[in-house]
């Protein structure tokens, strides 16, 4: 097992190091790319170019450049930004991180319990009513875009009914820290977190009845009913637990992709300043040195993500023990 875990940190460290390097070339050693020129301006003459290169190290072989890149991210970490002269890349990434952490931990927590409960009660009653109202509402809330149903949410909470006892709790748009305003920061997530949480619900819902619905044809399941085990036993230990294996491996990446800045339109409708926003912003001013400590960000979280979802599969089906 501890072989294992070494082995898939190696990997881990290796495919960053991987992405790391395209993210570079891509953006440093693309034709026609030249950091040099951008940082300098458009109507920059010849002799402003080539001082700004040698003063940033452009003019050095690719290798000297990265590893110079390299050494300013995550050794001496003062980075700076080439559009916002002086201010510094990991700062800045560490003050949203917590932003973005907060929200997608909290819509996590909520899609997971709510795509187990539509999934095993519409998988419990399948074909009845109940099982039906369930997949058309799953299915709603699929459909329902985040940008969208975010605009209604703040439309209903912040607008329309906000100085009524349903919404009158509900602070201003944006963050407060976990740490100096705890019932603050609750406040301000609750109904982002209901916004994000409700498309992965409809999904994870969907697609955990479809997988009991097929495991109750299995012949496990038929041996534990002729066993006389209670329904519900075969369902939660039998039916559930094989079952859980998609629904886990959906869980790794989605939720490895937001934490890395997926969560973008969610932030943008409700004033949240986290790594997606940050991301874009930096995308549409085109800078470089913060697009890198993003792009390295989100990869982290979803190599974390995919080997945790790994270590997962072994606790759930004991078929993945032998070997």
């Amino acid at each position: 097992m501890v072989l294992a875990l070494v082995q898939r940190l190696v990997q881990m460290l290796f495919v960053m190091f991987g992405i790391s390097v395209v993210v570079f070339l891509i953006f440093f050693a693309t034709p026609g790319a030249d950091p040099a020129a951008r940082i300098a301006g458009r109507n920059a003459s010849p002799e402003v170019v080539a001082a700004v290169r040698k003063d940033f190290g452009f003019d050095r072989p690719l290798p000297v450049q990265y590893a110079l890149m390299m050494k300013r991210l995550f050794i001496t970490r003062d980075l700076t930004s080439f559009v916002n002269r002086g201010q510094q890349v990991i700062p800045e990434v560490i003050e949203a991180t917590p932003i973005t952490l907060s929200l997608v931990v909290g819509a996590a927590i909520l899609w997971v319990i709510g795509g187990l409960a539509v999934g095993i009660i519409a998988a419990a009653t399948r074909d009845s009513f109940v099982d039906k109202g369930l997949m058309v509402i799953a299915l709603i809330g699929v459909s329902m875009p985040v940008f969208w149903f975010g605009e209604v949410m703040n439309l209903i909470s912040q607008a329309r009914f906000h100085d009524t006892w349903l919404f009158s709790w509900v602070p201003a748009l944006g963050y407060k820290p976990l740490t100096t305003d705890p019932v603050g920061w609750f406040k301000t997530l609750v109904i982002p977190w209901f916004t994000l949480a409700a498309l992965y619900i409809g999904i994870y819902g969907r697609v955990l009845r479809a997988n009991l619905v097929e495991a109750y044809q299995e012949d496990f399941i038929r041996t534990a009913k002729a066993k006389g085990l209670s329904p519900m036993r075969v369902m939660m230990r039998h039916a559930l637990r094989t079952s859980l294996i998609p629904f886990v491996t959906m869980f790794g990446l989605d939720f490895g992709v937001l934490v890395g800045g997926s969560a973008l339109l969610t932030e943008v409708v409700f004033g949240l300043n986290g790594v997606g926003r940050l991301t874009y912003l930096a995308l549409l001013s085109l800078d470089l040195p913060m697009i890198l400590a993003t792009v390295i960000y989100a990869s982290f979280f979803v190599v974390v993500a995919n080997a945790v979802v790994d270590i997962l599969y072994v606790f759930i089906d004991p078929r993945l023990r032998e070997g």
